[in-house]
Order: structure tokens, then sequence, then C-alpha cells
């Protein structure tokens, strides 16, 4: 069975009052890093998932999760 990984990336940045560009320099990613990571076209590697996870301040599984 498959598994796919889902995000709350939108959902925190809205919270935060941030753009995908205002993360993205945040962290040290490109924009288009973080729209695809949001929209679910690339998985980020573990580096990238855990400097997102640190900058809201929240453990990673917070913001990922898998879903069957």
């Amino acid at each position: 069975m498959e598994e796919t990984l889902y995000n709350r990336i939108r959902v925190f940045r809205a919270e935060h009052r941030l753009t995908q560009g205002q993360l993205a320099r945040e962290i040290g990613v490109t924009q288009k890093t973080i729209s695809t990571v949001e929209v679910g076209k690339f998985v980020p590697s573990t580096v990238i998932a855990l400097k997102i996870s640190r900058y809201f301040g929240v453990p990673v599984e917070e913001i990922f999760f898998l879903k069957k």
C-alpha cells in the first residue's frame, strides 16, 4: 500500500503571515522549493523538513504526516 507525505506548511505560513518567499529565505531555499513541497509535487529532504519545523518551533510531525 502506497503512502503519501502530506504537509501543513500553508497553514503554518498563514498563522505566521508569511509568504512562500519569506519562509524560503528564512530556511535558505528557493520559493519554488517551498511551493512544490506545499502542493506535494516534491518530497523534501530531511534537512529541509527539519529546518521548516525548527523555524515554526514545532515537531516535524506537526507539519508533515503520512496517509495510506
